[in-house]
C-alpha cells in the first residue's frame, strides 16, 4: 500500500476519535446540565415548604395571641364582677332583711323586732308533709316585743292549690293561737277574681282564732268562716287552707316540736 492510503486511514480514526471526545464531551455536559436542574429544582422547592411552615406557626401564634386575650378579658371580667360582689354584698343583704321586716310587720304589727329564719330549728316533718300536701311551709320567723319576749310567730306559706299557680303569703300567728294578719308575696290568680285575695280575704283572718278555718259561699257565721271571693271559690279555699297549714304548723311543731321541748 501507498504512503497515501495509510494517510488517509489514520486521518479517518484521527476524525473519529475526535468525534467520539466531542460526542463524549457533550453528554456530559448535557448530564451536568439536567444534575444542575434538578438541583435548582430541589432548591426551589425548599422555599416553599419552608414557607408553609412560617404560615403554620404565623397561624398557631396567632391563635396563642388570641387566646391570652380571651383568658385576660376573663380574669378582669371575673375581678370586676368580684369586686362589685364583694361592695354589694353587705347591702343587698341588708335590704333583704329590712324587706323581710316590713313584710313581717305587716301581719304582726304588734311586734318590736323578728328574729332570722327558724325554719332550721323547727323543721317540717315528712309526717306533716303527707298530712298537708295542698300547702307547704317554707319558712318561719319569731316575732318579739319591745323587751324582748317572744310574742308569736310569721309562718311563710306556699299555696299550691291556686287556679294560676302557687301563692305564697305570710301568716302572722300570735302565741295564743289568734291569726294577727296574713299578707301575700306572690300571687297570680284571674284579675278582677282571685286577685281580690289581699283586699277580701286577708282582712277576714285578721284578729280571729280557730283552729281550721271554713270557706262558705253565703256569708260567714261565726269566726271560723271565711266568705269566699265571688266567681273565684278555688282561690278563696287554697289561701284558707294554707292559713289552716299554717295553724298546723304553729300547733304541732312551733308549740309542741323540738324547739319547745
Amino acid at each position: 500500500m501507498s504512503k497515501d492510503v495509510f494517510k488517509s486511514i489514520a486521518e479517518i480514526e484521527r476524525a473519529e476519535k475526535i468525534k467520539e471526545k466531542k460526542a463524549a464531551k457533550r453528554v456530559s455536559s448535557e448530564k451536568k446540565a439536567s444534575e444542575k436542574n434538578s438541583s435548582q429544582k430541589e432548591k426551589a422547592g425548599k422555599p416553599d415548604k419552608q414557607k408553609g411552615r412560617k404560615v403554620e406557626a404565623s397561624e398557631i401564634i396567632e391563635l396563642l395571641k388570641n387566646t391570652l386575650i380571651m383568658l385576660l378579658i376573663t380574669v378582669f371580667a371575673g375581678g370586676i364582677l368580684a369586686f362589685v360582689y364583694e361592695n354589694t354584698k353587705a347591702p343587698i343583704a341588708e335590704m333583704e332583711i329590712k324587706t323581710r321586716q316590713n313584710a313581717c310587720r305587716r301581719v304582726f304589727y304588734e311586734a318590736a323586732s323578728f328574729s332570722e329564719s327558724k325554719i332550721a330549728e323547727y323543721p317540717v316533718t315528712e309526717e306533716f308533709k303527707t298530712a298537708h300536701t295542698g300547702s307547704g311551709i317554707t319558712d318561719c320567723v319569731e316575732a318579739y316585743d319591745e323587751a324582748g319576749s317572744l310574742k308569736g310567730y310569721v309562718v311563710e306559706v306556699t299555696s299550691h292549690e291556686g287556679y294560676g299557680g302557687d301563692i305564697v303569703f305570710y301568716v302572722g300567728i300570735g302565741d295564743d293561737g289568734t291569726v294577727n294578719g296574713v299578707s301575700f308575696i306572690e300571687i297570680s290568680e284571674t284579675a278582677g277574681l282571685g286577685m281580690r285575695a289581699p283586699e277580701v280575704l286577708a282582712p277576714q283572718f285578721r284578729g280571729r282564732k280557730a283552729e281550721v278555718f271554713e270557706v262558705v259561699k253565703s256569708g260567714a257565721a261565726d269566726e271560723t268562716q271565711i266568705d269566699a271571693i265571688s266567681s273565684a271559690t278555688i282561690t278563696s279555699k287554697a289561701v284558707t287552707g294554707g292559713v289552716n297549714t299554717a295553724l298546723a304548723y304553729f300547733r304541732e311543731i312551733l308549740k309542741g316540736g323540738v324547739g319547745n321541748e
